[in-house]
């Protein structure tokens, strides 16, 4: 599996469509206003020297766009046409302004609904945006123009390309989100075919000792209760992690071979092999996990070891710590890197981080990753005992 991008990362919901994470919301008010302000404040304060009234009425309208751009996010139809009309207006007031610099906020929120909204959409807003375009004629010739048709053009298609990209990055995490569940399924196979088989055994046992040997048949029939319930388990894991596309399941493997953290000090060795120092800690009862838990926490330390080993610029050692507390398993791998290598950005897609996730989320953990308060990069999932099977 590909390893992902060492960014802090959180298992969250993804928001409905159009939608942006407050931070980046944040981000698309402060800079645009800053760059209106300090372009279109200037243009206006130069054009409208020894005009009277119309400069400090001008600014006024350049500060109102600066402030329309606070909702350019939620409503970028509405802050459109508002920061239009205030730009036709600034541009009426000092026509020594440029159209095109008297309507720099409407590109801008152009850009932002390019983005986020359909399509036919900002097709409709580009092609009102262009309406304008004969004033800009009338004022500069076809020169004039023709720039504020090329930056209009210019601020839809960033929005296109904006809305391409981030498409992309939604399909490849549905795409990594679908492979895991595909694994999962196959792995989940395994454990309950193992399972299944050992109940088929003990009910024959019981059947051949029933009459003569009442207690060994009640200790076959109570270790097939105990099978069962685990199974039970495991085939609502699968249920819900089972996807048409997973295709047909791999043959199974021996228990002996089987991913689990029994085998842990095994996978601490491969990652040894390479010069990394590895560390493993176990702390409480780690034996008679449910399966699936089992797995989970196996792989996610498997994903972040390999994560170490890729991404981790300067590591030299890593830390896994595997604790049993109470109803839940908690799962840690520390390494000592300084993050982020420069260009791992492109080298990594963030399906290892996905795929973390998922199987955390499937067994109804949660995980979190990103920089250590210590430095280096940490991985920290927490999966549920009790509630699995």
């Amino acid at each position: 599996m590909d390893s992902g991008i060492r960014q802090p990362f959180e298992a969250s919901a993804g928001g409905s469509r159009g939608e942006l994470p407050s931070r980046v919301a944040r981000a698309l008010w402060w800079g645009p206003a800053a760059l209106v302000l300090t372009v279109v404040g200037t243009s206006v304060l130069v054009a409208g020297t020894g005009r009277g009234w119309r400069l400090p009425a001008a600014l006024a309208l350049v500060l109102a766009q600066a402030c329309a751009l606070r909702w350019q996010v939620r409503a970028p139809v509405r802050v459109l046409a508002v920061n239009t009309t205030l730009g036709l207006a600034v541009w009426a007031l000092l026509p020594a302004v440029s159209l095109t610099g008297a309507l720099l906020a409407a590109q801008v929120t152009l850009c932002v609904l390019s983005a986020t909204r359909p399509r036919r959409v900002s097709l409709g807003a580009l092609a009102a945006m262009c309406v304008p375009a004969p004033l800009a004629f009338g004022a500069g010739g076809a020169g004039g123009a023709a720039l504020y048709l090329l930056t209009v053009a210019l601020a839809w298609m960033t929005g296109q390309w904006r809305r391409a990209q981030q498409a992309r990055v939604r399909a490849e995490a549905r795409r990594a989100v679908v492979e895991e569940r595909a694994r999962i399924a196959r792995e989940v196979h395994d454990v309950v075919a193992h399972t299944l088989s050992v109940m088929v055994v003990q009910a024959g046992a019981a059947d051949d000792v029933f009459t003569e040997r009442p207690d060994q048949a009640r200790q076959a029939l109570r270790a097939i209760e105990t099978g069962a319930r685990s199974a039970l388990g495991e085939l609502r894991l699968l249920l819900r992690a089972f996807q048409p596309e997973a295709g047909e399941d791999e043959p199974g493997k021996p228990p002996e071979q089987r991913p689990s953290l029994a085998r842990l000090e095994e996978l601490a060795d491969t990652v040894r092999a390479t010069g990394m120092t590895v560390r493993v800690y176990r702390e409480g009862t780690l034996d008679g996990l449910p399966a699936a838990v089992d797995l989970a926490a196996y792989r996610i330390v498997q994903e972040a070891l390999t994560n170490t080993l890729r991404h981790a610029a300067g590591a030299d050692e890593v830390r896994v710590r595997v604790t049993a507390v109470g109803e839940s398993l908690e799962v840690t791998v520390v390494d000592n890197g300084r993050g982020r290598q420069a260009g791992s950005a492109s080298a990594g897609s963030g399906r290892g981080l996905v795929g973390m996730e998922e199987r955390a989320r499937l067994v109804g953990g949660t995980l979190r990753a990103g920089s250590s308060p210590d430095g280096g990069f940490e991985v920290a999932a927490r999966l549920p005992v009790g509630g699995v099977s």
